[in-house]
């Protein structure tokens, strides 16, 4: 069964970005028309910069989302920032259970899960996160590692609308390395067949982007692979002209 599944390029600032940084994000919301009918654009600021950015873009079509949220919708949650909060700043989606709060925060399967959840109930997009380490990979398990991963991480009722998955080889994550056409075609055949397994035909038109240092120079062959379905952008995505490039790499 082919299912056609327009792209999507997303880019994750982390902790990067000052007020400074706008007329980068403006400069991007500008070139969107001229492509916007080909590949879908989100970015992922601090949450700092979530307000201005989604009202820098109101109307453009550049979607503005947090990089984390809390699985309640409020409480006595010092630092944290609920998934209704992302809505009310004007956002419009969410990364939950990237490698870096996995590794850095403990997070569980079952906490992404619930942030997912969280997501969808705040009616934001969720980008799920995930990946193997460099010793998965290495033993053989990065397989079984994905797997486990996304039974525990994905909601059961995640929708192609509502949820977007972002694979993450954890050793490629700001490190400049990048796995191979051939890793990258298995594991995103893996990650296509196990949503088919769990949602039915559904499963097939999931998005399903790669992530771990893309950039312009290797965007056109990662994202030509089958079943990339565009990029989870890291330090590329902190400038215009190279986060466009890799948007435009996406349907080249």
């Amino acid at each position: 069964m082919t299912v056609a599944r327009k792209p999507l390029v997303a880019g994750n600032w982390k902790m990067h970005g000052l007020a400074s940084s706008a007329p980068e994000f403006v400069q991007m919301v500008g070139a969107y028309p001229a492509i916007k009918d080909k590949v879908d654009l989100m970015v992922f600021p601090p949450a700092t910069l979530l307000t201005s950015f989604a009202t820098a873009t109101r109307g453009a079509g550049v979607i503005v989302g947090a990089q984390d949220c809390h699985p309640e919708a409020s409480g006595a949650f010092t630092g944290d920032i609920s998934a209704e909060m992302v809505r009310d700043a004007g956002g419009g989606a969410v990364i939950v259970g990237h490698s870096e709060r996995r590794s850095d925060h403990r997070e569980t399967d079952q906490l992404i899960r619930a942030k997912a959840k969280a997501a969808l109930r705040a009616s934001l997009v969720g980008v799920v996160c995930v990946g193997e380490t460099e010793d998965e990979r290495k033993g053989g398990q990065a397989l079984a590692v994905v797997g486990r991963q996304l039974a525990g991480s994905l909601p059961d009722e995640s929708s192609p609308e509502t949820i977007v998955v972002a694979y993450e080889p954890v050793w490629a994550i700001g490190t400049g390395l990048t796995p191979t056409v051939d890793e990258v075609a298995e594991m995103h055949r893996f990650i296509r067949d196990e949503l088919a397994r769990r949602f039915g035909d559904a499963g097939r038109a999931f998005r399903v982007l790669y992530g771990g240092s893309v950039k312009p120079g290797n965007a056109v062959e990662l994202l030509a692979v089958e079943d990339v379905d565009g990029a989870l952008v890291g330090g590329a995505s902190l400038k215009a002209d190279s986060f466009l490039a890799i948007a435009r790499a996406a349907f080249a």
